[in-house]
């Protein structure tokens, strides 16, 4: 496994330079480049300013790995769900232009006048739509695992069924909610088949059995990023080098 970050909340009044210069510091691999953050990579850049983008990473020992929209697919009304897959096909594009390896996109709760059922093959369909069109393109769609009531596992494992599509899969967000009797396993194995990204937060909280996670990855044969989505520090350059140092200590066999 690989250590990255995700630009919410911690790096996200940092632009790009920034971002490679601090994270390269500190020990960091990777990046998610969250949507509307001061980095300011988004769909609106036109093709010359995209290859600038790709270019400074690809120079740079900070890997661009993944773009975090905010698209989502549970709304009732078939015009917004349009207009949400119609963004992430734009992110997709961002991704394939810049060299990123994936758009995170998310579920965000259930509609109230339609049955769960029928959000979950609602979500399904949208996901399979943009995984054809990421396939193609050489991009993954990562489906964070999000939401009030949409983040208990077992509803993202439904999702998962109702989408089929091997460019779809899970981004592990490291929730409360995975957790049955003090432990992760349980749900770790339900989404294991989908896991393709990892958000892991506040490490120094001992309410999530963090250590169990680290060797569930290990033991699954995991080998790509775990991404640090923490909350604001007044010393972010000092807090990612204190984090880095915890991750390593979390991630020793």
């Amino acid at each position: 496994m690989k250590l990255g970050a995700v630009t919410y909340n911690l790096l996200k009044d940092w632009d790009v330079e920034t971002i490679i210069r601090n994270l390269e510091a500190a020990g960091f691999e990777a990046v998610e480049l969250r949507t509307s953050h001061k980095h300011g990579v988004e769909p609106t850049l036109n093709l010359d300013e995209r290859l600038k983008v790709k270019e400074r990473f690809a120079r740079s020992k900070v890997r661009l790995l993944s773009l975090g929209s905010a698209c989502e697919f549970h709304s009732p009304d078939p015009a917004i769900r349009r207009k949400n897959i119609e963004e992430g096909k734009r992110f997709v594009d961002l991704a394939r232009d810049t060299g990123a390896m994936g758009v995170k996109v998310r579920p965000n709760g259930f509609a109230p006048d339609i049955s769960r059922e029928q959000t979950i093959q609602n979500i399904g369909l949208c996901l399979r739509e943009l995984g054809d069109y990421a396939h193609v393109r050489g991009i993954e769609i990562w489906l964070e695992v999000h939401g009030p009531e949409t983040q208990v596992p077992p509803v993202c494992a439904a999702i998962m069924k109702a989408t089929g599509h091997a460019s779809v899969g899970l981004c592990w967000n490291s929730n409360a909610t995975d957790i049955v009797q003090g432990s992760v396993r349980q749900y770790f194995e339900l989404l294991r088949p989908w896991i393709r990204n990892v958000h892991i937060n506040e490490l120094a909280n001992d309410q999530y059995p963090w250590r169990e996670l680290f060797t569930l990855l290990r033991e699954s044969g995991y080998d790509r990023y775990t991404l640090c989505e923490a909350q604001e520090s007044k010393e972010p350059e000092r807090f990612l080098r204190w984090y880095r140092a915890l991750w390593r200590e979390l991630n020793r066999a």
